[in-house]
């Protein structure tokens, strides 16, 4: 059998797969003597992709083990739930889950993704840790100004003290990881280049959206989240809105889109006549969100640094 489509799904035990051709089913470990097992299974066929979804710290050791041999195709989980209900199919086990990933794969003819390298998959692994010391430093920080003991007091000042080293050395593992190629050495330089990204959004951008430089504005935006959606219908038309894509990157966009606001002079002028028309400011910052990302994507792939609009 050529071109078979694997669903599989991946909790923190086993792993549930089911093979699309002879509607076949299996259960292996999530341990590395599981993946071996798995491989054995996967190589009885030709495989045109392996469908699975994200499950956090679950489904990265399997990546790991499988992607320098099969096709993977990592979807998103609400993506995958919808496609399960509109084929009627209202039950939700694991066995199941790998069926109707399997069928998704086969109806979209989903196309293998690169696999992730070592280098991003730590990078995200440190981003993670980051947002959680920061997370960390604020709770400490706003506990702090509540304390009236002494020794609460000492101890807050001292949880701080050790989060900021923390964090700190985080900082220069990202910069040590984003500097190791010249790749990404140099897209890091063009990122931070355009007024309102810093060093810290600069990383954070390369470590959620390493597609940068590689693909044309829509998807771009689009992956970001931050393509207008339109609702329409008949005579109706309602208010456009963004959702979906990645939500860490909106996150690390939003203060460079308020900081670009004031200080980049082609987002100024574009923030000034947005809001001159009577845009809300909410929908004017996703608008220079979305043009900042826009921006960085088309420098990385010219491969030039920011330069401002002559008027």
């Amino acid at each position: 059998m050529t071109n078979d489509t694997i669903g599989i799904d991946i909790s923190k035990a086993t792993l549930d797969a089911h093979r699309l051709s002879d509607g076949a089913s299996v259960q292996f470990n999530n341990t590395k003597a599981g993946f071996a097992a798995l491989q054995r299974w996967l190589k009885s066929h030709d495989i045109a992709r392996i469908v699975y979804e994200p499950t956090g710290p679950y489904h990265r050791a399997f990546e790991v083990a499988m992607a320098a041999q099969f096709p993977l195709v990592k979807v998103n989980p609400l993506q995958a739930r919808r496609f399960t209900q509109a084929h009627g199919v209202r039950a939700k086990t694991d066995k199941v889950d790998a069926r109707m990933l399997a069928v998704m794969g086969q109806a979209f003819s989903l196309e293998p993704q690169a696999p992730t390298s070592n280098k991003q998959r730590n990078l995200k692994e440190l981003n993670v840790a980051r947002q959680a010391l920061i997370k960390d430093r604020t709770r400490a920080l706003n506990r702090q100004k509540t304390l009236t003991l002494p020794i609460l007091k000492r101890q807050a000042k001292a949880r701080i003290t050790q989060l900021k080293t923390q964090l700190l050395l985080v900082d220069d593992a990202i910069n040590e990881l984003l500097m190791s190629t010249p790749e990404t050495a140099r897209a890091f330089d063009i990122i931070c280049s355009i007024p309102g990204l810093s060093k810290v959004s600069g990383a954070a951008l390369l470590i959620e959206m390493p597609e940068l430089g590689m693909l044309k504005a829509k998807p771009v935006a689009s992956l970001a989240g931050l393509a207008p959606m339109t609702r329409q219908s008949g005579q109706w038309s309602g208010k456009a809105f963004i959702q979906g894509g990645r939500k860490h990157l909106r996150d690390a966009l939003y203060m460079p889109a308020v900081v670009a606001a004031r200080h980049n002079p082609d987002m100024k002028r574009f923030y000034e006549r947005l809001i001159d028309a009577g845009k809300p400011a909410k929908v004017v910052f996703t608008a220079i969100m979305r043009k900042l990302i826009l921006l960085a994507n088309v420098l990385i792939k010219q491969d030039r640094m920011w330069t401002q609009i002559k008027t």
